[in-house]
């Protein structure tokens, strides 16, 4: 089975089996799936980075900070970015304030879009949803669900902090907690020092759906990793936000 997630940020999958697939739309653009042509975009190693700095910048990007940031011409650049907005990975729009009387920069930031490719079909979102659905049908299942979060949390940092020696101070804690909630799909940012911000919800569909469940279980599942770590200078914090996920690492209160 090969599953390709564009804006899930899945990156491991994306691999030799990607470029075959990519190799294959190309000689037949028309007759692919939106999704499927979205992935092909990506196989270009070029676009890739464009993709990933675009993603990374926390805001709107010009073409020349893209072009600066990936060591291409502007030209260039604009020609790749225009194709990520046209496989639906990113948007454009023109920029906010001016240039005196001159044209306003167009700008580009990542598409709120799922991409998502899986050969055979799968419906892991459907599965979720009953879940979700089945938790909520029952008094007791959210209580269960939270436990659950938090005990899979716990494991987690457990097994993280089991290769590491020595009481972690915050610093080290933060650089654990990042690595783990990155290869989740978390998108962790370091904000203000000490601080860490989560851009990307691994479950946004079935977050919006059921924001104080998912969102829940969220806080549950980060706080038993900071304890599995053994991070006691941490804790997670439910802190909503437009775009992001609802959860932030931040210093423990004394």
């Amino acid at each position: 089975m090969l599953v390709l997630i564009g804006c899930g940020v899945k990156r491991e999958h994306f691999d030799l089996r990607a470029l075959a697939l990519a190799s294959a739309v190309m000689s037949s653009p028309g007759r692919q799936p939106p999704d499927v042509r979205a992935v092909a975009a990506l196989a270009d190693p070029v676009r890739r980075s464009l993709f990933d700095h675009v993603r990374e910048a926390g805001g709107p990007v010009t073409r020349e900070t893209a072009a600066d940031a990936v060591g291409i011409s502007r030209k260039l650049a604009a020609f790749h970015l225009d194709k990520l907005v046209a496989a639906g990975l990113l948007e454009a729009r023109t920029a906010d304030g001016g240039r005196g009387l001159g044209r306003r920069p167009k700008v580009y930031a990542p598409s709120r879009t799922d991409v998502r490719v899986a050969i055979p079909p799968r419906c892991p979102d459907l599965l979720a949803e009953l879940l979700v659905a089945a938790v909520r049908s029952e008094g007791p299942g959210v209580e269960a669900a939270l436990r659950a979060a938090r005990s899979r949390g716990t494991a987690d940092g457990a097994a993280e902090r089991s290769s590491r020696t020595g009481r972690l101070g915050t610093e080290r804690a933060l650089g654990l907690a990042q690595a783990a909630l990155e290869r989740l799909g978390f998108e962790p940012v370091r904000e203000g020092g000490t601080t860490v911000a989560l851009r990307n919800c691994p479950f946004h569909p079935i977050a919006e759906r059921d924001p104080d469940l998912v969102c829940g279980m969220n806080e549950a599942y980060v706080g038993g990793l900071l304890e599995g770590l053994e991070a006691r200078t941490l804790t997670a914090v439910l802190a909503p936000r437009p775009g992001g996920c609802c959860i932030r690492v931040a210093p423990a209160a004394p």
